[in-house]
């Protein structure tokens, strides 16, 4: 029999939701949001924030089971071991035990029409299967990384026993989801190309919420004097410091700078490498970088609005050609050009295809510094970016996309 779908029931695991800021976060709370308005019921299962330090955020406790309510969507946050950003077996710990707890709390929610889990880390998708099963609902397989590739390609395991079963893992989850929504057309190929099937899969990239990031008419005047920044021109780094980030390139890019004190790069965020970032530009005594702290997500347009341009660094490793980082469209969506260095592939082309910015490769100190002393003495190329990202962030706008994957949705629940 056919469900309503009017008033579809929408059970959604994620381990990250706001308000941990970090993109799995953001692109859950940003859909959700939108399907309840649709008309949709939207109950998230998640665990208590703590993302990326390890810490529970002030209000909220490590509890079994509590509930609440943020902008009509129903959030059950369980109990979780939780550990820092940092560390694989604690990581892992951190996974199963969110597997076990949100499977038990999922099992006492009104019954949905359609179960979602969300990567990158597969045991999310491992309750949501077995809840699948157990609650006879079919459910969504919603693809941001391809894990675990994305762990060798940061350097946290080799090749091993351990990851031939997660691959394993990976496949059947892939094999047993009634649909599969992938933010990148690469993962979609690189999924053909292993045997599972093209018509269950659909693109969905990240998109901007165009209510939050617009473009500011000036720097924040609070922030621009609290950090020393008027009259700066403002390389900005926000989001996570993580392995696979490399960020050393910036303190590369600095040293060479140290000449032009006009130019500060701001990097706003936390993560497993954060630490030693700030050790290493204080051993080389780079006064040109700006450390600031993570912030809420309600701050992040603020910040962004001191930078001049955005700053999109990965690894030099095969699998981040496949990748579009989410900061992308919140850059565009303030009008910010963009300095992109990733290996050649899916975001690069998205940077050439609007002319948005400029592309260098990844882990080029050198590169980066030429280009950002480039780019400040060029205002006309400047401004001509600027307005090619204002007109693609329309292009990627978080309510087309919401609309994208509640298409799915409903198709998987009528079937």
């Amino acid at each position: 029999m056919k469900q309503n779908t009017a008033a579809l029931q929408i059970l959604f695991l994620t381990d990250n939701f706001p308000p941990e800021g970090n993109a799995p976060a953001t692109r859950t709370m940003e859909h959700a949001v939108r399907w309840v308005r649709m008309g949709c019921h939207v109950t998230v299962i998640t665990g208590a924030p703590n993302f990326p330090e390890g810490r529970v955020f002030a209000g909220y406790k490590n509890t079994w089971y509590q509930r609440e309510e943020i902008e009509g969507i129903q959030v059950v946050r369980v109990k979780t071991y939780i550990t820092a950003n940092e560390g694989f077996l604690r990581r892992i710990l951190d996974y199963l035990s969110f597997m076990l707890t949100s499977f038990f709390a999922g099992l006492i929610q009104k019954r949905p029409d359609v179960i979602v889990a969300t990567s990158p880390q597969l045991f999310t998708v491992c309750s949501g299967w077995l809840l699948s099963v157990c609650r006879r609902r079919p459910f969504v397989f919603e693809l941001r990384d391809l894990w675990p590739a994305s762990i060798i390609a940061v350097g946290a395991m080799k090749k091993g026993r351990v990851i031939r079963l997660l691959e394993r893992l990976e496949l059947f989850l892939y094999r047993r989801a009634s649909a599969i929504v992938s933010v990148t057309h690469a993962f979609k190929k690189d999924l053909v190309e292993r045997g599972i099937e093209a018509a269950k899969i659909s693109v969905i990239i990240n998109g901007v919420d165009l209510t939050c990031y617009q473009p500011a008419a000036s720097k924040d005047p609070v922030l621009s004097a609290q950090y020393g920044l008027d009259h700066k021109f403002v390389i900005g780094y926000i989001g996570t410091h993580g392995l696979a980030h490399g960020l050393g390139v910036i303190l590369d890019a600095a040293e060479r700078l140290q000449a032009s004190p006009d130019i500060v790069f701001m990097l706003v965020g936390s993560g497993a490498a954060k630490q030693d970032l700030v050790d290493q530009a204080n051993v080389r005594g780079l006064t040109n970088v700006l450390f600031v702290d993570r912030q809420p997500k309600e701050m992040m347009a603020k910040y962004w609005s001191m930078c001049d341009v955005s700053f999109i660094h990965l690894k030099n490793a095969p699998l981040f050609t496949t990748v579009i980082p989410s900061k992308l469209f919140e850059a565009m969506g303030m009008g910010l050009p963009v300095i992109m260095a990733l290996p050649e592939g899916e975001a690069t082309a998205l940077v050439r295809e609007h002319a948005c910015g400029r592309v260098i490769p990844p882990e080029a100190g050198e590169c980066l510094a030429d280009t950002v002393l480039a780019l400040q003495s060029d205002q006309p190329q400047l401004q001509a970016y600027q307005q090619a990202a204002l007109k693609a962030a329309l292009l990627f706008s978080r309510e087309i996309k919401a609309k994208e994957m509640l298409g799915v949705l409903r198709q998987v629940a009528q079937k």
